[in-house]
């Protein structure tokens, strides 16, 4: 792969654009007052064939800030709708992201580059199209981290400050980041066409999807069915892999559900500090729609807007569309289920499935829930037990229940001692799939309270150590893995973060 020393050097396509009209709409890029590039994804950069350098270029900054055009570039906003809390909202769409186009990465997979606040579009609704520094720093780091804890997700190429003033709850600076994924492709895309009942277009749309990203259903029968078989098992495995994590995305609107099982758009989320099973991580969420553990229910509901809104794809008969649908939303509890359990093994560190597993699983978490304990903590410190130690391990340290995990410690004991691995090759395991890391909210206010004020080194410093969430960094230890101090236990995010 040859590589691209400018941004413009790189060979663009876009095959969303070649679809009709009724898809999206051309629109130019706002161009960002004085902008500055505040950070690089140079990982990424290098996946899609740009140099370590092409930063450096006057022509990247202005590209990604709307002030210079890419020759090869068609700027593009997309139209859909979504159930937004429940309730469907017939027109939504890029409201303040465009379409640059798509780009071959090294292995020769489709990525493409969208703006995100690059000015106001068709689809605005009366907002001005802009991002705010708060709200894209958040996005330009949670987005690497989750890569880098291995959860499918879109990434940011870039952040792009500006002295721009915008209007929020207060004033605030205006930003950019260009966001990079295979497809930008939602639910809410589909269910646009198909509660206008312009079903005649879910063909050519569900096909760009397919043509993109499914080469192996080339004049496969049924493969519509085929497709959407894959999105709901793909939708129901990122349930599984964010509950495994602690990760709470606030706002699982359809319109904010990707086709190819992708974590999409980074508003009110938060990892999970002191677990609790009903965490609402956005204060806008009154009802706790999407709270923590209802998550996984959540996947399900958007799965079956989304089959309902392809119905016509799966069969000319109603009754038999229905049915085949109903038959490939049936697959969502035993896929997430299935994925659930074997994550939850492998953290904590069972190397066969056994019947009790379950049990065990369940009342280590309802002892966290009940002290409200330190999720990432006292994962990582049951990482580090030994079986047959009878010392006190670290962990008992961070839970409440004294007592209570005494106890549980001796059947935990007991059931690694039954698998029978060497403690030093679980152990291993273990810590390769507990973070040490995760990208909580009071280091990101660090990190945008910082930026806010013309000093983006924090930004930097998070992304690096959040690059490798698995590894110890000792001179990160002490602040970065810490739980939260007692002032930002409670820092509250909503729909406009």
């Amino acid at each position: 792969m040859k590589t691209a020393a400018r941004l413009d050097d790189l060979p663009f396509e876009n095959h969303y654009a070649q679809l009709d009209a009724a898809y999206y709409s051309r629109v130019e890029p706002t161009p960002l007052t004085d902008p500055e590039l505040l950070h690089f994804n140079a990982p990424l950069a290098e996946e899609l064939g740009l140099s370590a350098d092409a930063a450096r270029d006057p022509g990247f900054t202005a590209v990604l800030s709307g002030n210079q055009r890419i020759a090869a570039g068609s700027y593009i906003a997309t139209v859909y709708a979504g159930h937004q809390f429940g309730q469907y909202v017939p027109q939504l769409g890029d409201g303040r992201a465009l379409l640059l186009g798509q780009v071959r990465d090294a292995d020769g997979g489709l990525r493409e580059l969208q703006l995100k606040g690059a000015g106001p579009t068709p689809y605005s609704r009366f907002a001005d199209g802009r991002a705010v520094l708060r709200s894209s720093i958040r996005e330009h780091l949670c987005s690497e981290a989750m890569h880098a804890l291995g959860i499918p997700t879109t990434r940011s190429l870039a952040l792009i400050g500006s002295s721009l003033p915008v209007r929020r709850e207060t004033l605030e600076r205006a930003a950019i980041v260009c966001r990079v994924a295979p497809s930008h492709v939602r639910f809410g895309h589909f269910e646009y066409f198909y509660l206008l009942q312009r079903w005649e277009l879910l063909k050519p749309l569900a096909d760009h999807v397919i043509d993109d990203h499914y080469p192996e259903l080339a004049g496969f029968p049924n493969r519509y069915a085929a497709w959407l078989t894959d999105v709901v098992e793909r939708t129901a495995h990122l349930m599984a892999q964010w509950q495994s994590v602690g990760f709470c995305h606030g706002v699982m609107n359809t319109d904010n559900m990707s086709v190819l099982g992708l974590t999409l758009d980074y508003g009110p989320y938060g990892f999970l500090d002191a677990f609790d099973a009903h965490h609402i991580c956005n204060h806008s969420d009154e009802g706790g729609r999407y709270a923590y553990d209802q998550q996984p229910m959540i996947g399900h509901w958007n799965c079956s807007r989304l089959l309902q809104a392809t119905l016509p794809l799966l069969d000319d008969d109603a009754d038999k569309a229905v049915e085949i649908a109903n038959g490939i939303l049936n697959r969502y509890p035993a896929a997430y289920t299935d994925r659930m359990m074997a994550l939850w093994r492998l953290k904590f560190g069972f190397l066969s499935a056994q019947e009790p597993d379950r049990d065990l699983i369940n009342r280590f978490l309802n002892l966290l829930d009940r002290g409200k304990n330190d999720f990432s903590r006292c994962l990582r410190a049951l990482s580090e037990l030994d079986a047959p130690d009878a010392r006190l391990p670290p962990l008992r340290d961070l839970v409440t229940d004294r007592d209570g995990i005494d106890a549980w410690l001796v059947d935990y004991r007991r059931r690694l001692q039954f698998d029978g691995e060497p403690d030093a090759a679980r152990r291993q395991r273990m810590l390769g799939v507990n973070p040490k890391y995760v990208l909580r909210n009071h280091l990101l206010q660090a990190a945008i309270e910082r930026a806010e004020a013309g000093d983006a080194s924090e930004v930097a410093r998070l992304f690096e150590i959040m690059r490798q969430p698995f590894d110890e960094q000792p001179e990160y230890e002490a602040h970065y893995a810490a739980e939260p101090p007692p002032d930002a236990r409670h820092i509250s995010v909503s729909c406009s973060s």
